[in-house]
């Protein structure tokens, strides 16, 4: 993400990553020491996005946002507000209430948190995005403070009733951020780079 920020100019397409990673913590830019308890076996990564810690391990969907924020005109706040909307629209569907909270980024439902959202913006493009909980271990979240908060509850899509794999999260995710922000077209290529 950040050799692919780095490099682009302003021809550049943006781009939408999607994800899954191995157990692992990342620990933000802001992040304090204190909020890690016990995190035991489960490596933690330093990594350049706002926040403090949060948990990704499989059966959670990770989408970077690779966009040139700058040439669309976005503010910050409405890519991030974007990205929290997806969610909201993304679980609509199964009746699920979910919701923003404007002095914590990410989705809630009844005060659990079900997705994570984190950013660096450089170059007024960003990188980084959103971790979406599908269908996942949540005990590595009591090993830390989630996003730096003391006691915040986790909770995944499948336990809810909502969406209940990772394929089905894509599509869905993808195209609510895309309608949301008017981000076509869309070209899909699959694999692996390192």
């Amino acid at each position: 993400m950040k050799s692919f920020t780095d490099e682009r100019d302003e021809h550049c397409a943006d781009e939408i990553w999607v994800l899954e990673h191995q157990a692992v913590f990342t620990q933000g830019q802001a992040g304090k020491e204190e909020h890690l308890l016990a995190t035991g076996d489960i490596p933690v990564v330093p990594v350049d996005r706002g926040g403090q810690v949060t948990y990704h391990g499989p059966g959670q969907l990770m989408m970077y946002v690779l966009l040139d924020i700058r040439r669309r005109k976005l503010g910050v706040r409405d890519l991030v507000s974007a990205l929290e909307n997806c969610i909201v629209l993304s679980l609509e569907p199964y009746g699920i209430e979910a919701y923003a909270k404007k002095d914590a980024p990410g989705v809630y439902i009844n005060e659990q948190k079900v997705c994570s959202v984190g950013l660096r913006i450089r170059k007024g493009c960003s990188f980084h995005g959103l971790a979406l909980n599908i269908d996942m271990d949540l005990s590595p979240f009591q090993r830390i403070n989630p996003c730096g908060y003391a006691g915040l509850e986790m909770t995944d899509s499948k336990r809810l009733h909502g969406i209940q794999t990772i394929a089905e999260a894509k599509k869905q995710v993808v195209e609510n951020f895309c309608k949301l922000l008017n981000l076509h077209p869309l070209i899909h290529k699959e694999g692996f780079n390192e």
